[in-house]
């Protein structure tokens, strides 16, 4: 199995797939083995892959979400590393997603939880829900993509690998300076302990190999501490982890008083859901969120005050 999981990675690798996705992709394919009492791909068919779809619906009770990426990871599979025809990939289960109404925070709500968070976790949640980038996107930000003469943070990589645009809010101005400050000072400790510079794409690395050890290619909110590179193996300086955050925000939700079930991209569906609301178009949100069908969009006009909830009970009149 190991042979074949190394193999899933580099066809991925190969693809420029983020490390998230292949983790998640060798995480299923493994789970399709093990179901099958460890039989190798080559000698399932169809059937097989069904009834794995199947299992996973019916006895572990997935989520539509959680069973297609399970499918597209076995797709993938048989597609780029086994290379063998299964049939067309529509006879195989794709579950039904359910439009669920994203949680959303009110502007005083958001407000609050902010208040119970302090330093580096304060900036990290105002840029949040000041520039509706997604957490991921936000903390492998780095001090090159801030451009402080244009007021707007580029977001490289994003969903489906995509560059986009957003706003640098000027309230955060001096307290992302504040931010690249300290980092500059940690970059020269690293330098003087020739500590290896930030990750960079591979194709940036092959051109320009001393990149990485360039200021501007650090994260903006780099950790505390050095952790070995999961691809490279090399141990350099990373971004700080996503749960850290998580659990921040999760804590501080509660200490605000808000019993929602809310976390980071709760700070994204607000910021949306408030910008429509304040009378900016639904085309600009949907360029500023990186959506490619605007129809994603407007699942934020159903929480916005000049939607739906706009209406008047006819109780209340």
């Amino acid at each position: 199995m190991s042979k074949l999981l190394n193999q899933v990675s580099d066809q991925i690798r190969i693809r420029h797939y983020s490390y998230r996705t292949e983790k998640t992709y060798k995480h299923w394919i493994k789970q399709y083995i093990l179901f099958h009492n460890k039989t190798h791909p080559n000698h399932l068919d169809g059937e097989a892959f069904n009834a794995y779809l199947t299992h996973l619906a019916k006895k572990k009770k997935v989520s539509a979400a959680t069973q297609n990426l399970a499918r597209n990871a076995i797709l993938f599979l048989y597609k780029y590393v086994l290379k063998k025809d299964i049939g067309d990939s529509n006879n195989y289960v794709i579950a039904k997603r359910s439009r669920k109404v994203p949680t959303v925070f009110s502007q005083d709500e958001a407000k609050r939880v902010i208040a119970q968070l302090e330093g580096r976790n304060a900036i990290i949640v105002k840029l949040l829900y000041g520039t509706g980038m997604r957490i991921s996107e936000c903390l492998q930000l780095r001090i090159k993509d801030v451009d402080f003469d244009q007021n707007l943070i580029v977001v490289r990589d994003g969903k489906g690998e995509q560059d986009r645009v957003t706003m640098l809010p000027e309230s955060l101005r001096d307290l992302i300076k504040y931010q690249i400050d300290r980092v500059a000072y940690l970059h020269e400790l690293d330098q003087k302990n020739n500590v290896p510079g930030a990750f960079i794409p591979f194709s940036i690395e092959k051109k320009y190999p001393n990149a990485g050890g360039e200021l501007g290619w650090y994260y903006i909110f780099p950790g505390k501490s050095l952790s070995k590179d999961p691809v490279s193996g090399i141990v350099r300086r990373h971004h700080v982890h996503e749960s850290n955050i998580q659990r921040s925000v999760k804590k501080a939700v509660q200490s605000a008083g808000i019993y929602k079930q809310a976390g980071c991209h709760t700070f994204r569906h607000s910021f949306a859901t408030h910008l429509l609301e304040n009378g900016y178009d639904i085309r600009s949100v949907q360029e500023l969120l990186g959506h490619k069908d605007v129809r994603t969009t407007m699942v934020y006009t159903h929480v916005m005050k000049k939607g739906p909830l706009a209406i008047k009970s006819p109780l209340d009149s």
